[in-house]
């Protein structure tokens, strides 16, 4: 019988203390203190000007994300265009890939001075293109270097946010506010203006 009381008790007592810890660990209240951890314990506010700087930097977080963004929709549309608007030169006798745009109807002939003053052929085809860009190093590269930084600022953001500080949250609701209101127009999608 005490055998059997005391692994009631011990029973009891492991699973409040599971129950305690897991509702400390997952406590999903905003608190209003000035010295929670940001990032690390090292970067602990240990003033209310501490925790105003830190509040600053995470505007400023949240507006450099939102600049990434309209920055990496601005040069997409310029490797689009880019890809579009190609420029083929027909050389005189032999057979290029230029010689086959002659047959194309989106072709625009056109004339080009080179540096020598020789004016050459010249088409300027407007691909219309349904699928992917071809993979290009000079275009990818740069691609999955912006969206590694947006994405590392993203999470960065969203773990500032996870400390469930109001003056975080804030401070990076602010700064995507600030961020879209300045360049929001640059990261609209063109889709519709065909």
């Amino acid at each position: 019988m005490e055998g059997m009381e005391g692994m009631d008790m011990g029973s009891t007592s492991s699973s409040h203390s599971m129950s305690s810890s897991s509702s400390m660990g997952m406590s999903m209240v905003f608190k209003n203190t000035h010295d929670t951890p940001l990032f690390s314990d090292a970067w602990t506010p240990s003033s209310s000007g501490s925790f105003a700087g830190t509040c600053i930097f995470l505007i400023v977080l949240a507006i450099i994300d939102r600049f990434l963004i309209a920055f990496k929709a601005t040069m997409e549309r310029h490797w689009l265009a880019t890809h579009l608007n190609r420029r083929y030169v027909t050389v005189a006798g032999k057979s290029t890939e230029a010689g086959n745009i002659d047959s194309d109807p989106d072709a625009k002939v056109a004339s080009l001075i080179t540096a020598q003053g020789v004016e050459e052929s010249v088409k300027v085809v407007h691909n219309i293109t349904h699928g992917p860009m071809p993979w290009r190093f000079s275009v990818d590269l740069p691609r999955a270097v912006l969206f590694l930084c947006i994405v590392g600022i993203s999470y960065l953001l969203m773990l500032a946010v996870m400390t469930m500080n109001i003056g975080y949250f804030c401070s990076v609701l602010a700064g995507a506010f600030l961020g879209e209101l300045a360049v929001g127009r640059f990261i609209q999608s063109n889709e519709h203006r065909h």
